[in-house]
């Protein structure tokens, strides 16, 4: 690949959104959402529901079945004697610390640690930050009473543009319950709303499973048990895998150039089982979301890597930002033989799931390996996300973006719907 990324101007994405457009709500049935086709360059649409119909039969279809956490918390700052002093900190998990794997994080008890992005930072310069809340019986058979814990937050070093925080709490749960308990779903901030309950729901995808997100992956939220059961009856094959969204997915990028933006690391789960189904399928898939497109093309460059110096860890398969354009030491092969490497290597060291992270970005130049259609929402002027799709559809992002405010769709994470067909 002789393009250079580096250079692109993201002034050249630039395309006016009118706050109108950007959904605030999603529709009330989720299929029901406009559905905008690409295909090899002439648009039309349709309703989302219909979907499969559009899809060629024996296809893998791949799924992110990360689930969003109730990744905001807020505190307020105590007195000398212990009362609230009015001050209102927030803090905004981002990755777990300690213990740093999601799954252990979630179910331990006593004391965690995250890194978190602190709101109101200068009124906490020290001490330790305390909340009690109230634990409602359980009303599948484990508590039998309600029960009052206190949780502490303690603010640590600096790590990157975020704190560590370490967190206590009085009592037998788990992480998970903690914030399910007080903690609030961190719905995108061009929203300009407050959390609703109705949001607990509606911005889950039906298939969420692995808890991990501090955002969904907006592009499945479409779909519903129907919509999947007639992909199903269409031979449509369906995989799933996680990649935990972070919250640099928001992140803008301030740079003229895309040489200063800096991509966050993002951490995947791939099952060898998944392998063996990409490879079954002549190494390509239908992408359900630009996290799904991130993690399935970085398998591409973790076999890479692993063709190179077969003795890597799973920690140094990371995918780093500019690797797929400057990729000198892992000269570059066709899918097939680096995906085998992959499973290969899983086998050998009796791997069912590979646990790694990825900070590729994907911009025009960049040569897809795996992905050949893509469902996706329509994304922020001047985002990373709009780059990855006018790399997917060969510069043509204007056509379809203009097609889709003119033609009345609604933009952003609750918005409507494209099948991206270069």
């Amino acid at each position: 690949m002789n393009n250079d990324p580096r250079h692109i101007r993201i002034s050249d994405y630039q395309y006016e959104l009118p706050d109108d457009r950007i959904a605030k709500f999603p529709k009330a049935r989720r299929d029901q959402s406009k559905l905008l086709i690409y295909n090899k360059g002439e648009i039309g649409e349709d309703v989302f529901c219909r979907l499969p119909e559009y899809l060629p039969k024996g296809a893998l279809m791949v799924f992110n079945n990360t689930k969003v956490i109730q990744a905001r918390m807020h505190f307020r700052k105590q007195s000398a004697t212990g009362e609230p002093s009015g001050a209102l900190i927030e803090v905004f998990l981002l990755e777990p610390a300690e213990p740093a794997d999601y799954e252990q994080m979630f179910q331990t008890t006593g004391h965690c640690a995250w890194y978190c992005l602190v709101g109101n930072l200068k009124k906490w310069k020290e001490g330790t930050l305390k909340r009690e809340f109230l634990a409602e019986p359980d009303g599948e058979g484990g508590r039998t009473e309600a029960l009052r814990f206190t949780l502490k937050a303690t603010r640590g070093p600096l790590h990157g543009t975020s704190h560590r925080i370490d967190f206590e709490w009085d009592g037998p749960m788990s992480f998970a319950e903690v914030i399910d308990l007080m903690g609030e779903l961190p719905i995108p901030p061009y929203l300009n709303r407050e959390t609703q309950a109705s949001d607990k729901t509606t911005y889950q995808t039906v298939y969420s499973k692995i808890k991990g997100s501090v955002a969904a992956p907006t592009a499945g939220l479409h779909f519903t048990p129907e919509v999947l059961a007639d992909l199903d009856a269409h031979g449509i094959e369906r995989e799933e895998l996680t990649l935990h969204v972070g919250a640099g997915t928001f992140k803008p990028v301030k740079s003229e150039q895309m040489e200063g933006h800096e991509m966050h690391t993002e951490y995947i789960s791939v099952r060898r089982e998944t392998i063996t189904k990409l490879l079954n399928h002549d190494c390509k898939a239908i992408a359900v979301g630009t996290t799904s497109v991130r993690t399935l093309e970085s398998l591409y460059y973790m076999g890479l890597k692993i063709l190179a110096n077969p003795d890597l860890t799973e920690d140094q398969l990371h995918v780093s930002q500019w690797e797929p354009y400057h990729n000198g030491d892992c000269p570059q092969c066709d899918t097939q033989r680096s995906l085998q490497a992959l499973a290969d290597w899983m086998d050998s060291r009796g791997l069912e799931v590979l646990h790694s992270s990825t900070q590729i970005i994907i911009c025009p130049g960049y040569d897809y390996k795996i992905v050949r259609m893509l469902v996706t929402n329509f994304h922020q002027p001047q985002s990373t996300l709009l780059l990855l799709v006018s790399a997917f559809v060969g510069g043509d992002w204007r056509q379809i973006y203009d097609y889709a405010l003119t033609h009345g769709f609604r933009f952003l994470s609750y918005g409507d719907s494209s099948l991206l067909i270069p």
